[in-house]
């Protein structure tokens, strides 16, 4: 068997710029720079270039933010249990999600209304005696 070079891992990851930025990161930190760009567009034509600035720095570094940052699993509550260690983007998508597919199901189960006869108890009969009438022999029937 002859030798052959085995690759060693030390510049792994080399391909990613600044080593901080993943794929997603670059893209959702794009995002935020466009948007923040058309601030900066409207803000400049309004002469105050610094504060457009400013808010498309905001928005790049939110846009970063929402892709890199993740929920701590530090904690005892019923949300950390649920989504801890996800991304902020990745909550705000699996939120949007649930809302939009929130249902109600509701079952309409046929009912038969039960009858409320006083026959069956003998309260007529015993009400005629009281009386001293017939149920039966009433105006409209005479």
């Amino acid at each position: 068997m002859g030798s052959y070079y085995i690759p060693s891992n030390q510049l792994k990851g080399e391909s990613r710029i600044l080593y901080i930025f993943t794929t997603k990161a670059l893209i959702y930190t794009a995002i935020g720079g466009l948007i923040g760009g058309i601030f900066y567009l409207v803000f400049n034509a309004l002469g105050m270039k610094l504060v457009g600035v400013i808010i498309m720095a905001v928005l790049a570094v939110a846009g970063y933010g929402l892709a890199m940052l993740k929920m701590p699993t530090v904690g005892t509550s019923k949300l950390v249990k649920n989504v801890g260690g996800d991304s902020i983007d990745e909550i705000i998508k699996n939120y949007a999600i649930y809302k939009k597919n929130k249902k109600v199901y509701s079952y309409a189960v046929p009912r038969k209304e039960p009858t409320y006869s006083t026959d069956s108890l003998g309260i007529e009969k015993a009400l005629d005696g009281i009386r001293g009438t017939s149920t039966s022999d009433t105006k409209e029937e005479k």
